[in-house]
């Protein structure tokens, strides 16, 4: 098997450790039980090569042998072709899981994410971030039912629950999900598995063993 290497910064500051994207492939990697390690780009000066991978100068990317993956989704279903613990073989399951994929980077993290951008620092909340709450409240409650009725987005955990569980984590640490305990109670489930265990873990140490350098 070829080796699979995951690139991420060697360093970012207290605020997004836990958030920065890599997690979302870490955590993929350790629920397939796939091999690979860890490899570092400066946070502080993005050189040629690191865009050559990354057009836009962020992280994650991931190689396996020739190939450069950029963008947490497209490396999401790279992996879930190497293993079914990440994306079904049934034809069904795995078209189930492949648009909810899509749905949380596209319906959900396109309104979560602006809305934890402009969210208001002294408490006094400006037009343009009540536009984003109310445009993410309705994303929330059209989301809330379905997550009610089941345990995972495509019948058994997939890569559609790691990117969702991601991208909702981001909100539910601002309590964004206290009147949504659907979603709420499945961010806990998702997080509650070793595999997010050990990859929140693991990220988390690696930004701590560089903060003497930084």
């Amino acid at each position: 098997m070829t080796g699979l290497v995951l690139t991420t910064y060697d360093w970012v500051p207290d605020g997004p450790r836990g958030f920065v994207r890599d997690l979302r492939v870490r955590w993929a990697l350790e629920e397939a039980g796939l091999p690979y390690r860890v490899a570092s780009v400066p946070f502080q000066h993005r050189d040629a090569d690191h865009f050559a991978h990354q057009p836009f100068g962020q992280v994650p990317w991931l190689t396996d042998g020739d190939l450069s993956i950029f963008e947490s989704g497209a490396i999401l279903l790279h992996l879930g072709d190497r293993s079914t613990a990440l994306l079904p073989a049934d034809p069904v399951a795995r078209s189930t899981a492949i648009q909810w994929l899509f749905a949380a980077l596209n319906s959900v993290e396109m309104a979560s994410l602006p809305w934890w951008l402009l969210r208001p620092a002294d408490g006094t909340p400006s037009p343009a971030w009540e536009r984003f709450d109310t445009f993410l409240g309705a994303r929330l409650d059209h989301l809330e039912p379905v997550l009610a009725a089941r345990e995972w987005l495509a019948g058994d955990f997939s890569v559609a629950d790691i990117m969702m569980a991601d991208v909702l984590r981001l909100i539910d640490r601002f309590d964004r999900l206290a009147s949504h305990p659907a979603a709420r109670a499945y961010v806990n489930r998702a997080t509650a598995r070793p595999a997010f265990a050990k990859a929140h873990a693991d990220q988390l140490a690696h930004f701590a063993a560089a903060d003497g350098a930084a």
